[in-house]
């Protein structure tokens, strides 16, 4: 004011913005910290927090997405099978699933389609001549009497007995016995 010097000092800190990258890696989709929801890789997407300064810290995503994976698991069986969730079925059926985890570390859903062949194994009785129920079968007459040998020559749907006994018929339909 007076026309003199006037001698001022500064005191300056100058605080650094930084910036960062958040590298994940998720199955099928991630909801980052902007409150997106991101189905597909990317590097971005960025978003500007405060650092401890107070300045801007800029983060940006750099996301790898992995997808989980699906397949059907295919069997045909005769009565009965038990399958990977440890139940036993025993008739077809298509909608069990069972979740594993896949290489990439990611769900892995597995369906089973299950065929579950069976054999009629009823026997009409009009003696001396029994008649098996299964039509469109292969037919074997046994002789419950011998350790169930097999009756030679007899492979008709029906059987007539030649001498009182105790017969089965072993019936092949559908692969099952």
């Amino acid at each position: 004011v007076q026309g003199c010097d006037s001698v001022v000092t500064l005191d300056l800190t100058i605080n650094n913005s930084n910036t960062g990258t958040d590298a994940l890696t998720a199955c099928d989709s991630y909801t980052w910290i902007d409150s997106n929801t991101y189905t597909t890789s990317t590097n971005t997407p960025t978003y500007t927090l405060t650092n401890a300064a107070g300045c801007d810290s800029v983060v940006t995503l750099d996301l790898t997405i992995i997808n989980s994976s699906t397949g059907t698991d295919s069997h045909t069986t005769c009565d009965s099978y038990t399958w990977i969730d440890g139940n036993t079925y025993t008739s077809s059926t298509n909608s069990p699933t069972y979740t594993l985890t896949n290489a990439a570390g990611c769900d892995s859903v597995v369906t089973l389609n299950l065929t579950v062949n069976t054999v009629n194994n009823s026997i009409t009785n009009a003696t001396p001549t029994l008649t098996a129920d299964a039509t469109g079968a292969t037919y074997q007459w046994l002789d419950c009497n011998n350790n169930y040998a097999t009756i030679p020559g007899e492979t008709n749907q029906s059987f007539t007995a030649t001498a009182n006994g105790s017969y089965a018929v072993e019936v092949t339909q559908n692969g099952c016995v």
